[in-house]
């Protein structure tokens, strides 16, 4: 499928770059540390890697500073090499979107809000993004000075109105798109888009009915959807969860959440599918955060201080793990509004989020300013899947920030390996001087290794088949083991509303040569296992790993592609 682009203008910000004292020092003696650098235009709501250098930020139209053709803009990009982002043109309202990439590397944005103002904010000339399609081409400029966004809403857009939705990548390369509502509320959702569809369609256009999600209602918006190894799609929402077949459209039943934990919004809590390794690539997923609170709670009886949930729960999504069902276990503190980042060495970081209340703004008996939460959680948490239950997380050598980070925050994994963390704004516009403010500050959250001397990579192909052994080259430290090496193939995910859509790592069976300065490895079996589209390669050796190296995996066509690979045994 091709698409065509648009030509626009494009405005810089140059900001000096911050870097706290403290920061510094901590990474130069080789510690996780957190450092300021940057200020966005735009409240960074959703956030996706898409380029080696570039960011793509989505917020919405109610103020953000950030200027294009002669009005607001609410869409950034951001270069990772100079720190600054710029606007993009974007003709529809992308408030509450998600996206995701498919398989020809094309990065897809669905969803927003309506047009729906305060009688005192300057309106630009936006549209209706509930029905949005958004199109970011694959873009080769390390500035993003030549990247466009491409939308034409009378031809391109969704079968029904999706304002807080989920997308995800499936098998076949396609975005299949996942719930939502069509009008604004207050709290719950008390209009729901119960439906699933595809982009590019599939059904003729149609939607597909879903009872999961009508089981979920009110507290069912951004549902947590993953793609399972065998192409069926696990879903998580409110306190219930499904296994979804695409092909026979059947929806299986699996156990609910224990303690009544509500996991999304506007209880957000957050979750992920836990690394994928060979040769089974057996599926897990966590789920963590949330509130206990019940759905038949009128909003304005809830309150900024109720507790969030401590609780994560895991559960292995096979025959046997089903009966078993949720594994329960508990984080340091409770979290509302956390999100999960996969790490190249396969550890779960989990970050940001509020100890207190909930998602959205303005809605209960007591907020903070405008905020539903209360009690930022400043320190991150660590999550290592393969250390024995009870014993999995830790705060030790992480540090702490002083940045609230609650409501419409987003962040993401760079192919340097640190995390770019931005957004904040429990608000219904931009606001300072408040307890919770709009927050444009940009920080990462640097690993120890950053500091350190790392393995590099070279003559890794730009395109990667399906069970494919791939030979390149690998430089490693002399200080270094090569008794522990780790070879993650990743998608980012995109993210938005605590949660990373199509956020994946599947691990790669490799070997060194004898001279160990090459390293080969065998590529996912199938386009089930790793859905079709772009990666990154990430090298660790005695937990220090290299810069990831960008390659298309599977054939690179537009969708729906066929079927690549070997099936699993």
């Amino acid at each position: 499928m091709q698409f065509a682009r648009l030509l626009l203008s494009s405005v810089l910000l140059t900001i000096p770059s911050l870097l706290t004292e403290a920061s510094d020092i901590s990474a130069a003696k080789g510690e996780w540390s957190f450092v300021r650098n940057g200020t966005t235009g735009i409240t960074a709501s959703q956030v996706i890697l898409v380029s080696p250098t570039l960011i793509l930020m989505l917020d919405r139209v109610l103020g953000d500073p950030l200027q294009i053709n002669g009005h607001q803009a609410w869409v950034e990009l951001w270069n990772l090499e100079t720190n600054t982002g710029f606007a993009l043109n974007a003709i529809t309202n992308t408030f509450c979107a998600s996206g995701a990439f498919i398989s020809n590397g094309t990065m897809v944005s669905v969803g927003g809000q309506a047009v729906e103002f305060p009688p005192n904010v300057t309106v630009p000339p936006d549209a209706d993004g509930r029905m949005g399609i958004r199109i970011f081409e694959p873009c080769n400029d390390p500035s993003g000075l030549d990247c466009t966004l491409f939308e034409d809403p009378a031809t391109l857009h969704l079968a029904a109105y999706r304002w807080y939705p989920s997308s995800l990548r499936i098998f076949d390369g396609s975005l299949m798109i996942l719930g939502g509502t069509h009008e604004q509320t207050p709290f719950y959702n008390t209009d729901p888009e119960n439906t699933f569809e595809f982009f590019p369609p599939k059904d003729n256009g149609q939607t597909r009915f879903s009872p999961f999600l009508a089981r979920t209602v009110p507290t069912n918006l951004f549902p947590r959807a993953f793609a399972l190894p065998d192409g069926k799609i696990f879903v998580v929402a409110n306190n219930q969860s499904v296994i979804y077949d695409i092909e026979a459209q059947t929806e299986t039943v699996l156990p609910s959440l224990p303690n009544g934990v509500h996991v999304t919004n506007p209880k957000d809590g957050t979750a992920t599918l836990l690394p994928l390794s060979p040769p089974d690539y057996i599926p897990e997923v966590l789920v963590c955060g949330g509130s206990n609170t019940s759905d038949s709670t009128p909003s304005e009886d809830l309150s900024s201080q109720d507790p969030a949930s401590d609780q994560c729960t895991r559960i292995t999504l096979t025959a046997k793990g089903i009966e078993k069902g949720w594994i329960v276990e508990k984080m340091p503190e409770g979290r509302m509004m956390p999100e999960m980042v996969l790490m190249p060495n396969g550890q779960v970081l989990i970050i940001n989020g509020a100890g207190t209340g909930y998602a959205a703004y303005d809605s209960v008996n007591d907020t903070i300013g405008n905020s539903n939460a209360d009690h930022p959680v400043f320190t991150p948490v660590l999550y290592d899947p393969d250390s024995p239950l009870g014993s999995r997380f830790t705060t030790e050598g992480l540090p702490k920030t002083n940045i609230p980070r609650l409501y419409h925050s987003g962040l993401t994994l760079t192919p340097s390996g640190n995390i770019f963390i931005a957004g904040s704004n429990p608000n219904p516009g931009v606001v300072e001087n408040a307890t919770f403010n709009t927050e444009f500050q940009v920080e990462f959250l640097n690993p120890p290794f950053m500091s350190r001397e790392r393995p590099s990579l070279s003559g890794i192909p730009e395109q990667i088949d399906f069970n494919q052994k791939v030979t390149f080259g690998i430089d490693i430290p002399e200080n270094l083991s090569t008794n522990d090496v780790k070879v993650a193939l990743m998608d980012m995910g995109y993210s938005s509303h605590a949660f990373h859509s199509s956020s994946r790592l599947v691990f790669m069976d490799g070997g060194l040569s004898d001279d160990k300065k090459f390293l080969t490895v065998t590529s996912p079996p199938n386009n089930r296992v790793y859905p079709p589209g772009p990666a990154y390669i990430f090298v660790t050796v005695d937990d220090v790993t290299s810069t990831g190296t960008r390659v298309m995996v599977g054939n690179g066509r537009a969708p729906p592609v066929e079927d690549q690979g070997v099936p699993l045994a």
